[in-house]
């Protein structure tokens, strides 16, 4: 069926306009053909039973009477509120207040209570139902079906009906799709000012965004609009509700957690506590929260009131009055009365007093006249269909089709209607409202299938559009980059960015890890001041000085970890003792050791923290321990990686999901100061033996991992008589036998026939032409025995190992270029010349090694 035309109000008035009273299904329209009375008319002229019954405008009776209930009742909250709403909707549709205890699933004690409190209570309802239009008076009825049975009842016996619809096809305009909901209510604002908003009506679905973003855009520009958001939704009603839950959360509370809470309060806590408990957090601003929520169990819902006032510089009368009405204001705190009180804020509607100017807001639910000339349809989603009650008393059928009708006539209101919609949100396709698929005849399933106009991104709120500033800045150079900040911005561009605008919190991993890189620097200095008996003291200043990070239940896990990683340490350093180096960077330590202020000591080894700035390769970093001449050692906190994962974390062309250029980084440079040496890079995880230490089985190697660097293309290395000879000695079992029956000359020859690929994986060098000559050439020489095929494939395995597990000449040599590409590419996108895409050089980040999470847009 097609979107019938609705009849234009003034020729509805024009139909009804000599009857003594108009009886209409909603107030929009009452007011709409009100305004359009042209003649004296004694007495009322339109109006909707409701109003008429009750002699005063319509109030929220469920609300009434839920106050009514809690307050003269031993009922639960949730037990009145099921129980009012079974009786009202089900008195709305039979037209008796008792009409629900007819049904046995529904005739408890709760509502025949409810049935007897509501008898009695004055309610619109009751009004209602004993309310009756005299015969006398000559009366129209517009909608007779969108009417309920309750509102029927007031109707006299004679009575005119007049359809709101014609008998045409409405010519409805085209969806307009936006990018976004911000582009969307860019558009409103870009028509919408503070001398037409007398004109202009915005429809949206209550829960939606827009409920939210387009107050909020039309309050920042001064234009006046009616309704908004409802009590619940001011930001200190809402506030309050959130601060009593913070309050009573405990001293486990991570500031992140309460943050907008104390925001709305005017307190101020920097970033970097974000991850720390609030209960151990020592900063002046939160002194006020922390004595508050020490006090919470003792305080009554209106003192905390009181208080939360006072902090914030407000006044919440409202908010008191409704504490007073519920019986609340001077019962003690607690998670249950919380809950009771968010519960009933979701429930009911607190009436709250609105401006009668301006840009009209109304709900897509809630009524089907908009009387504005221009009317905006925002969203038009899935969330404008209405959900029929499931309850035995409710006509599902004549529900849907009452609200079908409503839609219809919603659809047409004003002299120019403009839809603007998304057609996609969150990366999936916006699904339009399910009354469409009765209302149009196309078939679709987005709306980009039906007739549109597509706008591109809004960048004003003119016409014109915003006109960019010229700005004569030169953008700042960047000379170097370190292994962290190259690694996020290899998964990520556009996070690498935001990771340099935006400061995030400490983190319990940082915190812990600076402290045993700390301890490590300082043992390394002062050795003879370390023993068994410091080592518990350590353990417990290294607690106190992280405990804002630690819940209590898991203190005694964390003292065991910190004691076994500073006695790892220990164990390391001294059986493996580092070896003085010339040829460092003259820089001394980094930063503030926090044992050597602890202790009272100098730490300036030329062996620890020694940090780099390599402008020549675009490099930078800290050293945690030069172990030798060519031997570099970092400290990790983390789970070990084996030495092929270190190799295949760094790889270039593509980069790995899991991208980490710390190893490749720190050789390069080291090379650049020690060229034509074999270099050495391990990371000692102290913490990766932790289960084996508690059980008496440690073994110190299982802690550290390391990866070589080898002065030389790998082919060479790979062809050497050195290699061959450690094959022979060292490989598996058939490798030995059978080049044990060739010569240098024989095994050097397969290189010589065929170049050896650039590849780390064994099943392909096996598979490989090089793979193939290789054999070949080992058949010649010893036969075409099995062991001499299963001694190649031993031999090819090992090459790909070695090749797998350790950096050659070309590997440097490609991250070198590398590095320089991705530092033209950084400086150009930093000069402005381009955007920073979400995406890096392997396509989609890892999400999981994405910092800025919530400022990557998935469709961007």
């Amino acid at each position: 069926m097609p979107v019938t035309r609705a009849k234009p109000l003034d020729s509805l008035y024009d139909e009804v306009r000599d009857y003594d009273l108009v009886i209409v299904p909603d107030a929009p329209l009452a007011s709409g053909l009100n305004r359009r009375l042209d003649r004296a008319h004694l007495g009322i002229f339109a109006i909707t039973p409701r109003r008429l019954a009750a002699g005063r405008r319509e109030r929220a009776e469920d609300r009434s009477a839920f106050l009514e209930l809690v307050t003269t009742t031993d009922l639960e909250w949730k037990q009145a509120a099921y129980a009012i709403g079974n009786t009202l909707q089900c008195w709305e549709h039979q037209g008796r207040v008792d009409a629900v205890l007819d049904y046995d699933a529904y005739a408890d004690t709760a509502t025949e209570t409810t049935v007897d409190q509501l008898s009695t209570l004055d309610t619109t309802s009751r009004r209602l139902g004993e309310y009756q239009i005299d015969d006398s008076k000559d009366v129209a009825v517009v909608g007779h079906d969108q009417l309920t049975t309750l509102e029927r009842s007031i109707l006299p016996t004679q009575y005119d009906t007049f359809d709101p619809f014609t008998d045409a096809a409405f010519d409805r305009p085209p969806f307009h799709i936006f990018d976004s909901s911000t582009a969307i209510v860019d558009a409103v604002l870009g028509i919408v000012s503070a001398d037409n908003a007398e004109d202009v009506a915005v429809v949206a679905d209550r829960g939606s965004e827009y409920a939210t973003f387009v107050p909020s855009a039309l309050e920042a520009a001064d234009i006046p609009f009616i309704g908004g958001p409802g009590f619940a939704d001011e930001q200190h009603h809402r506030g309050f509700v959130q601060f009593l839950r913070a309050a009573t959360r405990g001293t486990e509370t991570r500031v992140k957690t309460i943050r907008s809470v104390l925001s709305n309060l005017g307190i101020d806590v920097d970033v970097e506590h974000d991850d720390k408990r609030q209960h151990d957090v020592d900063a002046d601003s939160l002194t006020w929260f922390q004595e508050f929520s020490a006090e919470i169990g003792e305080t009554t819902f209106a003192g905390a009131l009181t208080a939360y006032e006072r902090q914030a510089g407000i006044s919440l009368d409202a908010f008191r009055d409704e504490l007073e009405a519920l019986g609340i204001a001077t019962d003690d705190v607690t998670r249950q009365g919380i809950d009771r009180l968010e519960y009933y804020l979701q429930s009911y509607e607190v009436p709250v007093d609105r401006e009668d100017e301006g840009v009209l807001l109304a709900d897509a639910k809630s009524a089907a006249y908009v009387d504005r000339p221009v009317v905006f349809y925002l969203g038009l989603d899935e969330a404008w269909t209405h959900s029929p009650p499931r309850r035995p008393w409710v006509d599902r059928d004549a529900e849907f089709t009452r609200n079908l009708t409503q839609f219809q006539l919603l659809l047409q209101n004003g002299v120019e209607q403009y839809y603007l919609v998304q057609d996609t949100i969150g990366g999936s396709p916006a699904t339009p409202c399910l009354y469409f698929e009765d209302l149009l005849d196309d078939d679709f399933e987005r709306f980009s299938d039906l007739d549109t106009v597509t706008h591109g991104r809004t960048f004003s709120a003119t016409k014109d559009g915003f006109e960019k500033e010229s700005l004569d800045v030169s953008p700042t150079q960047i000379d170097t980059v370190s292994q962290s900040s190259l690694s996020t911005y290899v998964n990520s561009p556009r996070d690498y960015l935001f990771s340099r605008l935006v400061d995030g919190p400490d983190k319990d991993y940082f915190k812990e890890g600076n402290l045993f890189h700390d301890f490590a620097e300082f043992y390394v200095n002062h050795p003879d001041l370390i023993d068994e008996e410091t080592i518990e003291d350590l353990v417990d200043v290294m607690l106190e000085e992280a405990e804002s990070f630690v819940r209590r239940v898991d203190r005694p896990t964390r003292r065991t970890k910190y004691r076994i990683g500073l006695e790892t340490i220990v164990e390391l350093l001294d059986e493996r003792t580092p070896e003085g180096d010339d040829l460092l960077t003259p820089n001394s330590g980094w930063g503030q050791n926090f044992f050597a202020a602890h202790f009272d000591r100098e730490v300036d080894s030329p062996f620890t923290e020694r940090w780099f700035e390599n402008e020549d390769l675009g490099l930078k970093g800290k050293i945690d321990l030069v172990h030798g001449p060519t031997h570099l050692l970092d400290y990790k906190s983390g789970s070990r990686k084996r030495a092929s994962r270190v190799v295949k974390n760094s790889a270039l062309d593509p980069p790995s999901d899991t991208p980490n250029f710390q190893a490749l980084l720190y050789l390069a440079h080291r090379r650049s100061e020690r060229p034509g040496e074999r270099l050495q890079f391990t990371f000692f995880h102290f913490l990766e033996t932790l289960d084996d230490v508690v059980a008496g089985e440690a073994d110190l190697d299982e802690t550290l991992t390391t990866v070589e660097y080898y002065p030389t293309q790998f082919e060479e290395h790979a062809r050497s008589r050195a290699t061959f000879e450690k094959l022979r000695d060292d490989g598996a079992k058939n490798c030995q036998k059978t080049l044990s029956k060739i010569e240098y000359t024989d095994y050097q020859a397969a290189f010589e026939s065929v170049p050896l690929p650039a590849t780390r994986d064994s099943d392909e060098l096996i598979d490989s032409e090089f793979g193939q000559a290789m054999q070949t050439r080992l058949q010649e020489c010893v036969g075409e025995y099995k062991y001499v095929s299963s001694g190649c494939k031993q031999l090819l395995r090992q090459l790909a190992r070695v090749r797998s597990q350790n950096y050659f000449e070309e590997d440097l040599d490609g991250f070198e270029t590398f590095v320089t590409e991705r530092m033209t590419e950084l400086n150009h996108r930093r000069a402005g010349e381009e955007r920073f895409p979400v995406n890096g050089l392997a396509g989609e980040p890892n999400y999981r090694r994405v910092d800025n999470r919530d400022l990557l847009l998935d469709h961007d």
